[in-house]
């Protein structure tokens, strides 16, 4: 009966994350980043079903990033994709595969520990706060991630793309982190305290069999 459930959830997450990709509400333009939406069936696939399936929708979402990354090309699909060719160069760099799969990976595992962790904080008062807290936090898990690992992995390039130099290019960074990061991990987290709280109530009910 767990399998079942735990199955027909897992396709149920896995189904709406295709339909974000497939459509403009999993990926929105925002300068040369894209902001996104599809993290959040991660998150709650991750407290609903723990670490291991939410590691590996994470690494899915990295997957998709990657091939929208190729296919729909923008400044700074190189750092996504390593069939993109780095700027100056005849070829990509591996190094894109980092950046796409593994803050993504850990969107899937963060949120269940900081659930974990808040419920026994609060000693299991306040639900909404707690499943709140994980919402955000996975999300700024991925923006502060993969922020700084384009940065790091990618300065020159990323310099190149925003058109800025020196100590310009991680203060362009933080802006990114703030303006789009900060308000993401907000809907973020009122999106998995919504969600999260009817699921586990009706799982608790035997709703899903």
């Amino acid at each position: 009966m767990k399998n079942t459930k735990q199955f027909t959830l897992t396709a149920m997450f896995l189904a709406i994350m295709i339909l974000l990709a497939v459509t403009p509400l999993g990926f929105i333009p925002i300068g040369p980043i894209n902001a996104t939406t599809m993290h959040i069936p991660v998150i709650i696939a991750s407290i609903i079903l723990g670490p291991k399936i939410g590691g590996t929708l994470g690494g899915i979402f990295g997957i998709i990033s990657m091939i929208r990354s190729t296919v729909i090309q923008t400044p700074l699909s190189f750092v996504f994709s390593p069939f993109i060719p780095v700027i100056g160069t005849d070829t990509g760099s591996w190094k894109a595969l980092i950046i796409a799969v593994v803050p993504r990976i850990l969107i899937g595992i963060v949120p269940y520990f900081v659930y974990l962790g808040m419920k026994k904080l609060l000693k299991e008062r306040n639900q909404s706060i707690s499943l709140f807290m994980a919402g955000l936090f996975g999300s700024l898990i991925n923006t502060i991630l993969v922020m700084n690992l384009i940065y790091f992995l990618f300065q020159k390039d990323y310099a190149t793309v925003i058109g800025k130099g020196g100590s310009a290019v991680y203060t362009a960074v933080l802006a990114v982190i703030f303006t789009s990061g900060v308000p993401e991990a907000i809907v973020a987290g009122i999106a998995t305290a919504a969600v999260c709280a009817v699921l586990l109530r009706l799982l608790k009910m035997n709703h899903f069999k």
